[in-house]
């Protein structure tokens, strides 16, 4: 199945329309945006089984992931956000200093406006429908554009939004990259881009062009560190679990791992043993094990394979596009794999000896020196994992587990420098869609003289102040 690029004609009616029923001020109503997530939740709800069949067509990927990582998060996003979009919008008074009284000060939340939100292949329902849910949270309108290389995922969608939807209030269109310059040249009103540093570079650029303000969740090279004190069972198995997740085809996947000279062997071994009990002897016939996404893809993780030595792992089939999980050993720091995101199951190792000093100090200096990452993974004694967290940077991460940071809406997810900007889940995906308006609201009762020339108060208020 291919995807057809939507012609520009009618991308640029759609926007143009979306702009008109905007500016209706239809959704400004608290109940119409929580009448249009309940939709959202129907309309999820009945094409579960067709996304769900579509995810395992276009990546191989089970229901239970697909429910798991996708389905399922949406799902939580939008009762979250019916929960709480009525407060949340609600006008919020603030304190005034005395220099202001009588006057009182307000925080109104209002909509940005028209959105565009980009989509990647890699989790195609979750990360085009959660930015949807604070954009009709916020009351804005929206267009969405999916991933062409999960062509039958994309399809779904866009028939689950036409359903759901009238066109001047959300749309789907769909294309390469031709498509993306003519989203990007147009004027919006906020852009909610989740993708490649490279893409997420573009995005700003053309957004300058109108001064847009974007969110960017992109990703980059997020270290796995496994210290002497770590519980090796445990993190071999919270480490493959999180490295084979959808084959690695995740933005906060560990990407590499740095290890304590001691605990090399131990982990190498009992990793080998977790990822059998994860898919069984054979991954290759797991229910559970995505496949790579193109053949491009393939070719280029594959590629990766000799930058190292194989230690355990290194298995694959073109037809298929498979690549067994695979750690690498004797990696040099500038080699290929250690320098592009991999965005696959191949695991990259640096051995770190205390011979050449300080663990902690060799493991700050070495991610201190790269692009911040999306993530950060620390196994080994709490202490010693908040003292690199305050000696590193990264979009978020976890002490002794991979991934989950993810999975609570409470905390903020977003990147960092090269890994991203803005943040969203729970009510911060309302924030993100949502302008906040400072009002003074001043009596007509009573003006005191202070503020006008020639200042005769100015000692006075210089005190207060």
């Amino acid at each position: 199945m291919t995807i057809e690029n939507t012609p520009q004609e009618r991308i640029e009616a759609i926007i143009a329309s979306q702009k008109e029923f905007f500016s209706t001020g239809a959704t400004l109503d608290v109940e119409f945006r929580k009448e249009q997530l309940h939709k959202l939740a129907s309309a999820l709800q009945e094409f579960e089984k067709p996304l769900a069949d579509a995810l395992w067509t276009d990546l191989h990927k089970s229901y239970q992931e697909a429910y798991l990582t996708e389905i399922g998060l949406v799902k939580a996003e939008i009762r979250e956000h019916l929960k709480g979009v009525s407060r949340w919008a609600r006008r919020k008074r603030v304190h005034t200093p005395l220099t202001l009284f009588p006057s009182s000060s307000f925080i109104v939340k209002e909509p940005l406006g028209c959105a565009l939100i980009v989509s990647p292949w890699n989790y195609p329902v979750q990360l085009l429908l959660n930015p949807l849910v604070g954009a009709i949270s916020a009351g804005c309108t929206a267009v969405l554009k999916p991933s062409p290389y999960v062509p039958n995922v994309s399809a779904v969608l866009e028939e689950l939004i036409r359903t759901a939807f009238p066109e001047n209030y959300i749309a789907v269109v769909q294309g390469n990259r031709d498509v993306n310059k003519v989203l990007f040249s147009s004027r919006f009103d906020m852009i909610f881009f989740t993708g490649s540093p490279a893409l997420g570079r573009k995005v700003m650029a053309a957004a300058a062009e109108h001064l847009t303000p974007v969110v960017l969740e992109l990703g980059g090279k997020s270290p796995c560190i496994i210290d002497s004190t770590a519980n090796i069972k445990l993190a071999a198995r919270r480490v493959a679990w999180g490295k084979t997740l959808n084959a690695g085809q995740t933005c906060i996947a560990p990407d590499y791992i740095l290890i304590h000279e001691d605990v090399k062997e131990a982990f190498i071994k009992e990793f080998a043993t977790q990822v059998k009990k994860l898919h069984g002897k054979e991954i290759k016939e797991s229910q559970h094990f995505v496949r790579l996404v193109t053949d491009k893809a393939f070719e280029r993780v594959k590629s990766y394979l000799q930058d190292g030595d194989i230690v355990y792992g290194g298995r694959t089939d073109s037809n298929t596009r498979f690549i067994e999980p695979t750690l690498l050993d004797n990696v040099k720091p500038d080699a290929p794999v250690m320098t592009d995101e991999i965005f696959g199951p191949i695991f990259p190792m640096i051995t770190i000896s205390p011979q050449n000093g300080s663990f902690k100090d060799q493991v700050a200096e070495f991610i201190t020196n790269r692009e911040k990452p999306l993530a950060f993974y620390y196994f080994g004694s709490e202490s010693d994992g908040w003292e690199l967290i305050h000696r590193t940077s990264s979009g978020g991460g976890c002490i002794n587990d991979t991934i989950m940071h993810i999975a609570n809406g409470n905390v903020p997810f977003g990147g960092v420098g090269n890994s991203g900007m803005g943040r969203y889940h729970g009510k911060l995906s309302f924030d993100a869609f949502t302008h906040e308006r400072s009002i003074i609201k001043a009596p007509t009762w009573i003006d005191l003289p202070f503020r006008y020339m020639p200042y005769r108060f100015f000692a006075l208020i210089k005190r207060m102040m």
